[in-house]
């Protein structure tokens, strides 16, 4: 196992922990680790590209780490803390679910590894900015939680794009 990889198991174990803290109301501790997983990403995205240490395994394993901190910090803000509509938080899980299930067709039948875009990247970003708002209760937060929630809906709109392109590819490996 390389070290970008070890920083996806670290944020990984993170998520737990982050929702512990972020259940019992400790902001400043939660919003701390949720900071410190951003890191890790950050981390392990660079160090993976700059010294060739890419593997399946780490796109795989990246943005499900960066998917289930999200979710996690999403489900508390909204069905413990109420501090997120239901259906933002309903949207934000169908869309995730709809691109697991095509990231595991892209794998099993052609082979491919769908890995991180730039709108994947900056809906990342928006969503953590977004998060640490609402948990602080910022000025505009519940504006910032719906540009999230548009962006992430952006990625989806061009993940299904570079599926439909992948699949149209009759008879050849996506990956060359």
């Amino acid at each position: 196992m390389n070290v970008p990889n070890i920083l996806t198991v670290i944020r990984l174990l993170l998520i737990p922990v982050f929702a512990y803290y972020l259940w019992q109301g400790d902001y400043y501790i939660s919003v701390f680790l949720f900071l410190l997983a951003g890191l890790t990403d950050v981390l392990d995205g660079f160090i993976a590209r700059k010294y060739n240490l890419i593997t399946p395994w780490g796109k795989l394993a990246d943005p499900l780490a960066d998917k289930l901190m999200q979710i996690t910090a999403l489900v508390i803000l909204s069905i413990v803390k109420k501090l997120i509509p239901p259906e933002l938080l309903a949207i934000v899980i169908a869309k995730e679910v709809f691109m697991g299930i095509g990231a595991i067709l892209l794998l099993k039948q052609n082979n491919h590894v769908v890995s991180a875009n730039w709108y994947g990247k900056l809906a990342t970003i928006v969503f953590y900015f977004a998060i640490i708002m609402i948990i602080f209760k910022a000025p505009y937060s519940s504006l910032f939680i719906f540009i999230a929630v548009l962006s992430t809906l952006f990625a989806f709109i061009m993940y299904v794009r570079t599926f439909r392109q992948i699949k149209s590819m009759p008879g050849k490996n996506a990956n060359t």
